[in-house]
């Protein structure tokens, strides 16, 4: 994988440079880094940061304590569709809605032009594609962030949250962020990413800030 020395300030956080001509995206590996994570990642003020993983992996726990600016979770839409319909009608019948709202939302947030965070099923091709397009017009980046946990602590996150999803399609998610993550260490990330930060769940706990600034330096937060 493509690694930089001098990237990362464990004490403060990680400055996200940006990859307008970049040879190959940048890959950031802060898995079992035993209390050396960062407790930062700041990117530049047009760029876009899509957090992914299995259900239950900690993404919206992340995005609820970290992100203080602009972010879009396909969940608080899912959450907010639930309040207003009846309990006993199933989610599969309200899918559709859920999520054409969540990308409307998307849509309007990416023409402020302002850098957003964004939890979605960002292991699907046509969404990443459409966020890279958008940074890149605003002269930004993507920056993909990937929450690798086991199945097993997925699933107890699911259980802690009252919210599972079926056995087929958590093994479809397994599948999936299965090959993302085995490109990604095989230093292939997804076409359109700018750089891919690897994370396991010490080090997403360990993360306590997701911003975007000019200057593309962060200050510690003790």
């Amino acid at each position: 994988m493509n690694r930089t020395p001098g990237y990362a300030t464990v004490t403060t956080g990680i400055a996200v440079p940006r990859q307008r001509r970049a040879p190959a995206p940048l890959v950031r590996d802060l898995r079992d880094r035993a209390g050396r994570s960062p407790r930062a990642l700041v990117f530049g003020p047009g760029d876009l940061a899509v957090i992914t993983g299995l259900p239950g992996s900690g993404k919206s726990t992340l995005m609820h304590r970290a992100v203080a600016g602009a972010r879009l979770d396909s969940q608080d839409t899912r959450d907010r569709f639930a309040a207003r319909l009846p309990r006993f009608l199933p989610y599969a019948i309200y899918r559709p809605l859920v999520r054409l709202a969540h990308y409307a939302a998307l849509r309007r947030a990416l023409r402020t032009g302002e850098g957003v965070v964004v939890h979605d099923c960002g292991t699907q091709p046509w969404v990443r594609a459409w966020l890279a397009r958008a940074a890149r017009r605003r002269g930004g980046t993507l920056h993909l962030l990937l929450l690798d946990v086991t199945p097993e602590t997925a699933r107890e996150g699911q259980r802690e949250r009252g919210r599972g999803v079926s056995g087929y399609a958590f093994r479809r998610h397994r599948r999936t962020t299965a090959r993302l993550l085995g490109a990604v260490e095989r230093g292939k990330p997804p076409a359109g990413c700018g750089s891919v930060v690897l994370l396991d769940r010490p080090a997403a706990d360990a993360l306590r800030r997701i911003a975007f600034t000019e200057r593309g330096t962060v200050t510690a937060t003790r």
